[in-house]
């Protein structure tokens, strides 16, 4: 009897993993987003978590947890149960920029929490106060030269995405321009349009309303690539700095752990999330980009922002104690 039950306790375990994917999931699942409601990472959250419902047959309810930078909803994703019901919407500036940024680390990203899919990016737009004589990119950088120290830049706040678009911008042009960082790009926004900072790189979503309306002058977009948001725009590298490119992703990922089996079905179901129709149409019509994946090659697009970023950061002096 000793053998049987060592024979089927030996079946019970190798085909446990195949159970449990067959029964996920089984309950609700949470998707903590690591910033405030109504910024450019929860509209992202709400509407993956809205086809996620649809296609897994179990609620997928957001959980905003914001703080530093991203840090402190990471670190609650990280410590939560590797089984598939915790989900992170993490970006490439958590996995690239804060490790460098902040001196104390709460957890590891790039070890405690593992990919899942890419969702969607955002490139970022050179906006300027329309008083600022600046009609180009060049324009910019002339002005720069002339007077080092006078032209401000406003940020969300020192290490984010937009601080560093504007960072890299003064590396590779060798001009000097002043940064801004504000509490959010709200109030950052707010006082590019009341002239109080010269120009923002700002995310495109944000600025867009009020390119439209003429109350922000657009001269470029930070990509590989023109954004489809604003085709007639030329890239930051078109318009004359080689070799510039910035921006945003957001992807979903799970805690170090997690079943492979569990971690393909998240997957397959976040990339047909991304693909549907109503997705597709949310975020474009607010200027995102869906670049939905493999877990590996998101994995490979961490290992890149890693390289693209850690010289920028460390550059520009930014450090969060």
């Amino acid at each position: 009897m000793s053998c049987l039950r060592a024979a089927l306790l030996a079946l019970t375990v190798a085909f446990a993993p195949v159970a449990f994917s067959q029964s996920f999931p089984s309950k609700p699942i949470r998707l903590v987003c690591p910033f405030p409601p109504a910024g450019a990472v929860d509209i992202a959250s709400r509407a993956i978590a809205h086809e996620l419902t649809k296609l897994l047959g179990q609620p997928v309810t957001v959980e905003n947890r914001p703080g530093a930078g991203g840090n402190l909803g990471g670190e609650i994703a990280a410590r939560s149960a590797p089984d598939g019901y915790t989900l992170f919407m993490t970006t490439s500036g958590i996995q690239a920029i804060n490790p460098v940024l902040y001196a104390k680390m709460p957890f590891d990203p790039n070890k405690d929490l593992v990919p899942v899919a890419p969702l969607v990016s955002l490139n970022n737009v050179l906006v300027l106060n329309p008083s600022v004589p600046a009609k180009s990119v060049k324009d910019v950088i002339a002005l720069a030269k002339k007077d080092p120290g006078k032209l401000t830049y406003a940020s969300s706040g020192n290490g984010t995405s937009i601080h560093m678009s504007g960072a890299m911008f003064t590396q590779l042009t060798g001009v000097d321009m002043l940064h801004i960082p504000y509490k959010g790009s709200g109030p950052a926004v707010t006082d590019l349009l009341a002239g109080q900072v010269n120009m923002m790189f700002d995310n495109i979503p944000s600025s867009l309303p009020h390119i439209k309306a003429g109350k922000l002058h657009a001269l470029a977009t930070t990509g590989a690539r023109r954004d489809p948001a604003l085709p007639d725009l030329p890239t930051i590298a078109e318009a004359g700095v080689p070799g510039y490119e910035s921006g945003v992703w957001f992807g979903l990922s799970v805690p170090a752990g997690t079943p492979r089996d569990v971690i393909a079905r998240l997957n397959a179901e976040a990339v047909n999330s991304a693909k549907s129709p109503e997705f597709i149409k949310r975020m474009q019509d607010l200027g995102y980009n869906i670049i939905p994946g493999t877990a590996e090659h998101m994995g490979e697009m961490i290992k890149a922002e890693i390289a693209r970023w850690t010289p920028i950061v460390k550059a520009s002096g930014a450090k969060v104690d």
